[in-house]
């Protein structure tokens, strides 16, 4: 997944732009009218709702199988674990996982990428991860043989990281029952990018209004569903599918893409229009991925 554009302002425009914002609130009332029964029937709205998770997904961009030894040693004996002891207990480890002979070829350094996704709670656990980490004896000695490298000998060319929040349909991770029983299993993680933000709030509404409902209904055991909070794709989306295998894994798209629910809202006028661009990754847990 390529996922590059980057977007820079510079510092007068920055302070412009603040104190602008101070002039505004410095005029406006101290709290802005509200209607006496809509307050109370929104706040009712969100304390029903479930709380929805968040998660972190990381590419770590490899040069050499040298590093990627390095990495997943890292990642193995320091991160997982620590991750673990500070109370965050799904941690996901993956391998690309290499097309079929009838497929695009993976380029070569995504091919040696490694992935991580970490499923947080309350946004509070991701905010505390890294002082939690730096204060964990156990880690930071697990973690040296990669902190070690110098300067001119980078471990990885970048580490990538997208933050999501959970959608209101799928609020929670839902493992496949091949993680718990330990077998073989693959996932396709999807990117929808929408050209605004509007069209972006449509595909979530679609996917929480019955999309969700038909991927699980042809056994496409959708592991999680998150708004792309944090990213340089904003807006988009990413969802996760597993299957025990590609076999499986096409069945599962062919019976959804004939389903009658999604042919249904597929063509209606509401959801048309909202992706202008996909993305897709096949990912296969290591040995020790706790997805």
């Amino acid at each position: 997944m390529s996922m590059t554009q980057k977007t820079r302002h510079s510092l007068p425009v920055f302070l412009t732009v603040a104190a602008a914002a101070v002039l505004i609130l410095a005029c406006a009332p101290a709290e802005a009218p509200v209607a006496e029964d809509a307050a109370p029937a929104e706040q009712a709205a969100a304390d029903s709702e479930p709380a929805r998770e968040y998660y972190e997904i990381r590419r770590y961009r490899l040069a050499d199988e040298d590093s990627r030894q390095t990495v997943l040693a890292y990642l193995e004996n320091a991160l997982v674990p620590g991750l673990n002891r500070a109370g965050i207990d799904r941690v996901g480890v993956f391998g690309v996982e290499p097309p079929a002979e009838a497929d695009e070829p993976v380029d070569p350094v995504d091919a040696l990428s490694l992935w991580a996704i970490i499923a947080f709670p309350t946004i509070d656990d991701f905010t505390a991860m890294k002082s939690t980490l730096e204060a964990d004896a156990e880690y930071l000695e697990a973690a040296a043989p990669m902190y070690a490298t110098p300067r001119q000998e980078p471990i990885y060319e970048r580490l990538e990281s997208w933050f999501l929040r959970a959608f209101k349909g799928m609020p929670v991770m839902e493992l496949p029952s091949q993680t718990a029983a330990g077998e073989d299993r693959i996932f396709e993680l999807r990117l929808y990018e929408s050209h605004n933000e509007e069209t972006a709030r449509r595909k979530v509404h679609m996917f929480d209004n019955g999309e969700i409902d038909i991927m699980r209904d042809v056994e496409m055991a959708p592991l999680l569903f998150g708004e792309l909070l944090i990213g340089e794709d904003v807006p988009a989306l990413v969802y996760i599918l597993s299957a025990s295998d590609m076999e499986a894994h096409r069945e599962h798209w062919q019976a959804f893409g004939g389903h009658p629910e999604w042919i249904r809202m597929r063509d209606m006028d509401y959801y048309k229009g909202t992706v202008s661009r996909i993305e897709n990754v096949f990912l296969r847990p290591t040995a020790f991925s706790q997805i």
